[in-house]
């Protein structure tokens, strides 16, 4: 078997890693990490908005996005690809491209998720953060932007490298409306030997847990240099200013 993994890595890398490109559309590892990492990048800002929306005074504003973050949360993501992928055409009366609704519905997804993080990070501050930037003149849109936020997001770096080893791993379900990834990749390396689907998707799953085990290795280093900051600098060696005990008394 270790032969038969080796020999289809040998023929077949290039369709994993980049699909059918430059002879057709970019796919495989390549288009994973793409649609990967454009989803995180739109979700991060949107997150933010949707976060502040929720610690918003305005019930206006709070409880429609607070009901927009649980539906989110609660349904399924491969129900909201399937909802994407049949109503997003039928609204625009267009024909959108599989990798674009893809991506518009992990940014709704993630964003939703993330923005409990950001949340949960503004929150873990404590109010007298903010009573103390405001007190220092500055407006509540301006402690959110100087004060608040640099320290909630610094702190949560490690959950968002966590919620990106989650959406490298969310667009496996792209391949249910044709999104060419690495899992599209192996579907149609499996359709081409037909008798060594083991293999095959072996070779799939040994990728995706080196890649997001690479990531979590990177998350867990950084909250470990977060935690060794927090803690400061250890102060190594006696104090100059304490006299001995024998030394006082031989002055006596």
């Amino acid at each position: 078997m270790i032969q038969d993994v080796i020999k289809i890595i040998h023929d077949y890398w290039l369709l994993l890693l980049i699909g059918q490109y430059p002879n057709g559309p970019l796919g495989g590892l390549a288009n994973t990490l793409i649609l990967s990492v454009l989803a995180i990048a739109l979700a991060f800002p949107v997150s933010i908005l949707l976060a502040m929306a929720r610690l918003s005074k305005w019930a206006v504003l709070r409880w429609p996005v607070t009901g927009l973050v649980y539906i989110t949360r609660g349904v399924p993501l491969l129900m909201l690809i399937l909802w994407s992928y049949f109503i997003v055409p039928l609204w625009t009366g267009a024909d959108v491209p599989s990798f674009l609704i893809m991506l518009v519905t992990l940014v709704i997804y993630e964003g939703a998720f993330l923005s409990e993080v950001v949340r949960a990070g503004i929150v873990s501050l404590g109010q007298g953060q903010m009573d103390a930037a405001r007190a220092l003149g500055h407006s509540y849109i301006g402690a959110m932007r100087f004060v608040i936020l640099p320290q909630a997001l610094y702190n949560m770096i490690p959950s968002m490298i966590s919620t990106f080893v989650s959406t490298i791993k969310d667009t496996t379900l792209g391949y249910v409306i044709n999104v060419p990834d690495l899992t599209f990749a192996a579907s149609q390396v499996n359709n081409q030997l037909l008798s060594q689907p083991f293999q095959v998707f072996l070779i799939l799953a040994v990728a995706y847990y080196l890649l997001c085990w690479s990531l979590t290795q990177v998350a867990n280093s950084v909250e470990k240099r977060i935690a060794r900051r927090r803690a400061g600098p250890r102060k190594v060696g006696l104090r100059t200013d304490v006299v001995p005990l024998k030394t006082f008394t031989e002055q006596l």
